[in-house]
Order: structure tokens, then C-alpha cells, then sequence
């Protein structure tokens, strides 16, 4: 996911004591009485599930509270911890109340008015919830106003939208010297990053004398996409290193906690990052039928679910096309219309391609989950990536994408994100479908796998893995409780075309 790095700013501050995730402890942190439990005997997940969709949550917690009164060690009791720590996650992030908000948006726009607001409100381009019957909007909500309005946005001085920001978001030099690098089979572009990467957890969130457990993400070796991965360092030095098959791979350090400092993990890494691009021949795409290429094609609950919605958008856009390469252009584009936006844990988000698709807006893992469905939907094999992704300048960022399978050209990269490019060859124009800039990192090639070594309690991150996890004994350490910091060193190599 794009994720500015003032991200944790806008999130409380908590005590590691309340962020045991046992559901009891969470439930009684409430104040909320366990007495109706006649009344939420029969209440089961889905409902409280439910509940928790309609922004119902002092009902959730009164139904999971009995219901792990009821039968602590049922089989749904992990799934309903989890919804109580989903609801205090959302909590987290929607926290603005209506009186504030025009405060919150005059930050950016700073003659905006409460008619404004009104507008806004009712255009849909201000996110909120209803929690149990009080209104509160999402914190980035006014952050967002200006990158999904282009009227809002004009209203600012020297606003730039985040992916204005980006270099290789619009047409550069670097895009044609991948296709010429390409052509005819030529050797592609490669670019030598070195990397160190830390994350250090604020002093006192955990307990001194315990164990602190951290995941750190690692490049995987990639034959022809990133190669040459290289273990420089790590503090400490001891570690599990997840073998490279791993589809979210990481490298696992541990710590004993100090009173009053702060503990602090870090990695350092090499690797290559390689270019990618297919001159794509529409009329000699076929269908894929590969049995082994099924799991591809399918839905994935609860992110990729060929729901009605979904399937009448598909039906909308693809229209009588047949092609394969066809259809996907015409996903791709719908898509990338999507306007960018600041992104909600995906945590918060029961259906993240259902939601992608409904919001009004959506960022780089939203999007490309959404386009991952619509493509599976349409037979078209697809697959998620992720990791990080740097630039010939100085930005970077997490950053999610993805793959497709077309006959007979196998697995190609697809960025929606960086979407269309603005040009009249066709070539650059869809250059992202198909193709891929070198200055990428790749941590993962799916999401919601299981860590090596498997993590103990609920993840932060429970879709995607860029930043990291950690935990102690009591429970995990979610995002307010520590930090991160990438630092990147290109480094010369034989290939510098296109720098």
C-alpha cells in the first residue's frame, strides 16, 4: 500500500498494557456489562460480524463477550477477538467529529466553509462511519478531499497530490529505455540498491525483561525480476531467515526489552532489480486452460469475491469483448480511473476489492486486489506482488502491483497505480501492462500467508507485509507502537541506461 510517512502521526498513542489481544481484556476495556447474556445467546459470527459492518459496536461486544463466556475455546474465538480488535482499529482510524472537520479541512483549503463541507458531504468525498449512532470521519478524510477533487484540490496554493510527487507516474525517460533495452530479447535494465531498514519499538511497550518478537521484511530471489538478494547485516545478528519460496518472506530477529529504551531492529541487504516489458500482440493472445493455473483464476474470501456487484461492473466494462489482452486494457483502465487516495488499515476493510470499487476511491493495494478480481472473473489468471518501489530521483514508497498470465507470453508484471501513461505510442501508453520500471522491491508475491516463523498473535498488517511486524508474550504491537525507516543507496552497475 502507498503510505505517506507521516502516516503514524494521525494515530493515539496507547499503552502496551492495553493492547493485549485477549478478547476479555478487550471487551471489559469497554465498560460494556455482560449481563444480557439470555439476550446474545444465540448470536453467532456472521451476526456479529454484521454488527460490526452497520457500525453497531456496542451490540458486538455484548454478544462476544457472552459468547466467550459461553464457550471460550469454540472454534469462532479467535475470529471474535479479532472483531474486537477491528473495531478498536477503526476506532483508531475514524476519529474527526462533525464539528471538527471543517477545521481539519482548512488546513489544506483554507477558505473552505461549511457549505462547502455540505457539498462535499453529500458528493460522497468525505469518508465517515457511524458508530453506534454518533458520526465520525476517516482521519485522512480531509487529506484525501484533495486528491480525489480536482475542484477541491485547486483551492490550494502549492498542494501536490501524493503521486505528483513520483517521477515514473507520468511519461519519463527511464519508460522508453526499458523498451528499448527490451526489444528484441536485448538484455533489460539493472539496477543495484542497497538496502537498511529498521524498525524500533517506543520504550516501555513492552515490559523490561521480555522478549520482543520482530518480522522484518526481505527481498525474495526472483529469477529475472530480482536477483542477487544478499544478507549484508543484521542487529542483532542473530536471525531467522524465511526461505526464499516463502510468499511473504521476512527476516526474524528477536530482543530482550529494556526498561525505559527503545528496541531497535535492523537489516541491511542487497539486490538487483530488473526491468520488465512484453510487446503484447492482441491477436495472438488465446484462453488459458492450464488446469495449474486455477488457483488463479479463482476467488480468494475474503478479498477476491466475485460478488454481484463486482460482476455487473465487469459486465459494464468488458462489454462483448472476447480478447483476453483486450478485456484486461479495459479492466486495466477502469481501474486506474480510480482516483488515488490515503488508505484505511486493511485491517478495517471486510472485502477490500468490494470496497475499492464502491469508496469513490482507492490506493495502489486496493486497486490492484480490485483488478486482480475483475481479471479472475474474466478467466484472465492474475496474482498479487508487493514490496517497495523507488525512483531515478529520490521518492519512494511501499507500494502493491500485480501480475497476469496471457497465452503464450506467460506471467507479466501489471502496475494500475502507475496506470496509463500519457502518450500517443502505444507502447509507453500501456506501459504498465506488461511491463515494469527497475526500481523495484519485492517482498512478497501474495498476501495473508503465513510468516517464517509463524507469528503468535494477530498481525498489524493483515493483508499486505512492507513495514514489519512485532510482538511480546502479551499480544502484538500494532503500528502507534513503533516506527520505521528505510534508507536506499543506488549503486553503479555495467547497465546504467535510463537513469
Amino acid at each position: 500500500m502507498h503510505r505517506p510517512k507521516t502516516a503514524r502521526t494521525n494515530r493515539p498513542r496507547r499503552s502496551t498494557f492495553s493492547l493485549c489481544l485477549l478478547a476479555s481484556a478487550l471487551i471489559s476495556a469497554t465498560g460494556v456489562s455482560s449481563a444480557p447474556l439470555a439476550q446474545s445467546a444465540q448470536s453467532s459470527l456472521p451476526s456479529i460480524q454484521a454488527h460490526v459492518d452497520q457500525g453497531e459496536f456496542r451490540q458486538a461486544k455484548l454478544d462476544i463477550n457472552a459468547m466467550q463466556q459461553q464457550s471460550p475455546d469454540a472454534p469462532d474465538s479467535k475470529a471474535l477477538a479479532f472483531e474486537s480488535e477491528r473495531m478498536r482499529r477503526i476506532e483508531m482510524e475514524f476519529t474527526i467529529k462533525p464539528e471538527d472537520l471543517l477545521a481539519s479541512i482548512q488546513r489544506y483549503i483554507p477558505d473552505a466553509s461549511e457549505e462547502d463541507v455540505a457539498r462535499w458531504n453529500k458528493a460522497g468525498l468525505l469518508e465517515y462511519k457511524i458508530i453506534d449512532g454518533e458520526q465520525r470521519y476517516f482521519n485522512k478524510a480531509a487529506y484525501n478531499l484533495v486528491h480525489i477533487s480536482d475542484a477541491a484540490a485547486a483551492r490550494t496554493s502549492d498542494y501536490r497530490r501524493f503521486t505528483d510527487k513520483a517521477p515514473l507516474y507520468s511519461l519519463h525517460p527511464h519508460h522508453s529505455a526499458v523498451i528499448a533495452a527490451h526489444k528484441d530479447g536485448a538484455t533489460p535494465l539493472r539496477k543495484h540498491l542497497e538496502i537498511t531498514y529498521s524498525l524500533t519499538v517506543d520504550a516501555d511497550a513492552v515490559p523490561a525483561g521480555e522478549t520482543v518478537r520482530a518480522w522484518l521484511p526481505f527481498p525474495k530471489e526472483l529469477r529475472g525480476r530480482q536477483e542477487n538478494v544478499r544478507l549484508i547485516d543484521s542487529k542483532p545478528a542473530k536471525h531467522v531467515l524465511a526461505p526464499t519460496a516463502t510468499p511473504q518472506r521476512t527476516i526474524y530477529l528477536e530482543k530482550t526489552a529494556q526498561a525505559g529504551t527503545p528496541t531497535k531492529f535492523e537489516v541491511q541487504y542487497a539486490f538487483d532489480s530488473l526491468s520488465r516489458h512484453t510487446r503484447i500482440d492482441a491477436a495472438a493472445v488465446t484462453s488459458v486452460e492450464d488446469k495449474a493455473l486455477a488457483p488463479f483464476k479463482s476467488e480468494r474470501p475474503p478479498h477476491i469475491q466475485f460478488t454481484p456487484e463486482l460482476r455487473a461492473l465487469s459486465e459494464r466494462i468488458v462489454g462483448n469483448e472476447s480478447n483476453p489482452y483486450r478485456i484486461a486494457q479495459k479492466l486495466f483502465a477502469h481501474v486506474d480511473q480510480i482516483p488515488w487516495a490515503g488508505a484505511r488499515e486493511y485491517s478495517t476493510i471486510r472485502n477490500i476489492s468490494q470496497y475499492a470499487a464502491q469508496a469513490g476511491h482507492a490506493d495502489c493495494g486496493q486497486q490492484t486486489l480490485l483488478l486482480i478480481t475483475l481479471m479472475r472473473m474474466n478467466g484472465i489468471p492474475a496474482r498479487w506482488q508487493s514490496g517497495w518501489e523507488f525512483s531515478p530521483e529520490t521518492f519512494d514508497t511501499m507500494h502493491d502491483w500485480g501480475e497476469f498470465y496471457l497465452a503464450p507470453y506467460g506471467w507479466l508484471p501489471m502496475d494500475v497505480t502507475h496506470g496509463l501513461l500519457d502518450s500517443d505510442d502505444e507502447a509507453l501508453r500501456w506501459f504498465y501492462l506488461g511491463g515494469l520500471d527497475s526500481y523495484r522491491l519485492i517482498f512478497n508475491t501474495d498476501y495473508s500467508r503465513t510468516f517464517v516463523p509463524a507469528k503468535q498473535h494477530f498481525r498489524s498488517e493483515t493483508v499486505d507485509s512492507q513495514r514489519g511486524e512485532v510482538e511480546w508474550r502479551g499480544g502484538n504491537l500494532y503500528f502507534d507502537q513503533w516506527d520505521y525507516e528505510m534508507q536506499w543507496t543506488p549503486r553503479e552497475n555495467l547497465n546504467t541506461a535510463g537513469n
